[in-house]
């Protein structure tokens, strides 16, 4: 019962982060919104995920998992409903995609230290699996559901409906197992220093110590001065416990060379491999073969791809996961070859295909490998760090292979983002504990 309330809470934040682009693109195409509008609203979007996603990395370890996951949901419902108004009216707009995106980013490392509280060890895999075969099915699904929906629901009425999606991904996730976390900032004020790691403590001992640290302020009477000078030290040891607690999961990541070798590989494979398919298949569908039809063909041939290889990986046990896994990920590099000559429509669609089942390949092991390796009280903080690294240089990819297609044609573009995502994992795969994404001991 506990998985399949996690299970729905992660199809429903899934589903709802796929859906928000989704839905502003068909703004435009009904006239709601501008190419000007859409193109800010998804900026500030990704500018709200990258802000959030460390600071709830080190929340969600400080604190409990489960509200973590339920107020970034809660935040991500807000945005969406400022988004459902904002037709119109650029600022509500623009804030609201701020929103959706800081509780999209949110809740993802969350959301990974949930699994570790909620299902055990040896059913993760499975777990991981299910939870990317629910999410893969739906958006396979939702495009021409959506679409179909938008002749008849208007695009706030949309929003709305991925409002209540959000909803669901914050009330449905059952409590895990409950692991102790201590309030950082009243621990630091019982000991007058910054705490680092998991600790447990008796926070009701924070006065004296915060009075001590005030100094002579502490001996005068209660007022206006007193509170302000409290409130100034407990906000400067609260940035300096929030900035030890992070650079705690930066020195527990660096402790796993497979993990920092592996989170290059697919940082380089998103800047590179995701950036061809984001600006040059559009391209190449249109100039190429004439229309939108390659473009859909392929997105749709991904999708279908990473369900199969969901499914394939749930029981999937090689010898060396870490090796398949990144041979997984390097099978993204059939995707910007397939762009370079005029091929078949149906075979840059099967490259996509086999670039679907190569990526969950990667990462469901991946996921699953993170979870077990990595120090439960820190597994937040990490996974943050993953998701900071992969999804956030993925713009800076984007913004440069348009100039580099002008400067230097598509040909010469794609086939360098080829060798990048073959070369990428190759040598990751070169990292101790790679084998098995396993830390040696």
């Amino acid at each position: 019962m506990g998985f399949a309330r996690l299970w729905t809470g992660t199809t429903a934040s899934g589903l709802a982060t796929w859906a928000l682009p989704f839905v502003l693109g068909l703004g435009v195409v009904d006239g709601a919104l501008s190419a000007v509008e859409l193109g800010l609203a998804l900026g500030v979007r990704t500018a709200g995920f990258l802000l959030a996603v460390p600071a709830a990395g080190v929340l969600a370890d400080r604190y409990s998992r489960r509200a973590t996951v339920g107020w970034s949901g809660a935040v991500a419902a807000v945005g969406s409903l400022l988004v459902a108004a904002g037709p119109g009216q650029l600022a509500l707009l623009l804030l609201g995609a701020a929103l959706a995106g800081a509780g999209q980013g949110a809740c993802r490392p969350a959301f990974q230290a949930l699994v570790v509280e909620v299902v055990a060890e040896e059913r993760r895999q499975e777990a991981n699996a299910a939870m990317t075969v629910s999410v893969r099915a739906t958006t396979l699904v939702a495009p021409s559901l959506t679409a179909l929906l938008a002749t008849v629901v208007p695009v706030a009425g949309l929003a709305l409906g991925i409002a209540a999606l959000w909803l669901i991904a914050a009330a449905v996730p059952p409590r895990g197992a409950r692991v102790d976390r201590v309030d950082r900032v009243a621990e630091e004020a019982t000991t007058g220093a910054p705490v680092t790691g998991t600790v447990g403590g008796d926070v009701s001992a924070g006065r004296p110590a915060m009075e001590a640290a005030c100094g002579p302020i502490a001996s005068a009477r209660p007022g206006a001065r007193v509170g302000r000078a409290a409130s100034r030290v407990v906000a400067r040891r609260a940035w300096s416990g929030f900035v030890a607690d992070f650079r705690e999961g930066l020195v527990e990541a660096r402790r796993h060379p497979w993990f920092l070798a592996g989170l290059g590989a697919l940082t380089a494979v998103i800047a590179t491999g995701y950036s061809a398919t984001g600006v040059a298949l559009p391209l190449v569908s249109a100039d190429r073969y004439g229309g939108a039809t390659v473009l859909a063909g392929a997105l749709t041939g991904y999708t279908a791809g990473a369900l199969v290889g969901g499914l394939l990986v749930a029981r999937l046990r090689p010898r060396a996961p870490g090796w398949v896994a990144l041979g997984g990920l390097a099978l993204y590099a059939v995707a910007p070859l397939s762009l370079v000559f005029p091929v078949p429509v149906w075979t840059v669609v099967a490259a996509y295909v086999v670039c679907g089942i190569g990526i969950e390949l990667f990462n469901v092991p991946w996921f699953t490998a993170v979870q077990r390796e990595v120090e439960p009280s820190k597994l937040a903080r990490v996974s943050s760090l993953d998701f900071l690294l992969s999804y956030g240089l993925a713009p800076l990819g984007l913004a440069l292979i348009a100039p580099a297609i002008t400067a230097w044609g598509p040909a010469p573009v794609l086939v360098g983002c080829a060798v990048v995502c073959l070369a990428a994992p190759a040598l990751a795969a070169l990292a101790p504990g790679s084998r098995g994404f396993a830390t040696p001991r």
